[in-house]
């Protein structure tokens, strides 16, 4: 079932909507912090304009298909970015977020997230995947407040910053099939384990 691409949603504190070009500004804000970079898969952008070329590549390139889900997390008092959640569009359903360090530790990430992920389950997805670095236990608590759950980890060299990582990889099934497992990642990475006590 195809549904609207991106449609608003408002949550007790947030406002979550697509990008526009306007807000390439405080997409810097965002992606430019070295912090909040460190477990994201892309270096920290340099400029206004790297920014820009970000915002049309990977939120407003997709605007135009139906059922995709890439907002900008918007607290309600000014409708500015301070973050953003995704769906990307492949066969991982792979969940993603990102957020100013400013915001973090609020629970904002949790409930933008929670809210995108009853849209996505809405429409009819069968399954999302998340991953989340092993040093970064945090996004991963995230993960479980969605009701996702720890499947396997896996060593990947990561790219483009060109070191190995331990990724934990989480799925939330919604059709209430606990035995469904994206194992991609598990054949394509000869690394990979169960750990205990995820």
């Amino acid at each position: 079932m195809l549904y609207e691409s991106t449609p608003t949603i408002k949550t007790p504190r947030l406002v979550l909507r697509k990008f526009t070009e306007n807000d390439a500004e405080a997409l810097f804000e965002i992606l430019s912090d070295e912090e909040v970079n460190t477990f994201l898969p892309w270096f920290p952008l340099k400029s206004l304009d790297e920014a820009k070329v970000f915002l049309r590549e990977r939120f407003l390139a997709y605007y135009d298909e139906l059922s995709i889900y890439r907002y900008a997390v918007c607290l309600k008092e000014d409708n500015k970015p301070i973050g953003y959640v995704w769906l990307a569009n492949n066969e991982s359903n792979d969940f993603g977020y990102g957020l100013r360090k400013e915001f973090w530790h609020k629970g904002i990430t949790t409930e933008a997230s929670k809210a995108v992920v009853e849209r996505i389950k809405n429409a009819g997805y069968i399954y999302i995947t998340a991953t989340h670095d092993a040093n970064n236990p945090r996004s991963g608590e995230v993960m479980k407040k969605l009701g996702m759950t720890y499947k396997y980890s896996y060593v990947e060299q990561w790219q483009p910053k060109g070191f190995p990582v331990t990724f934990r990889m989480f799925q939330l099934n919604f059709d209430g099939n606990g035995d469904r497992t994206y194992i991609k990642y598990w054949d394509m990475y000869k690394n990979h384990f169960i750990e205990e006590n995820v």
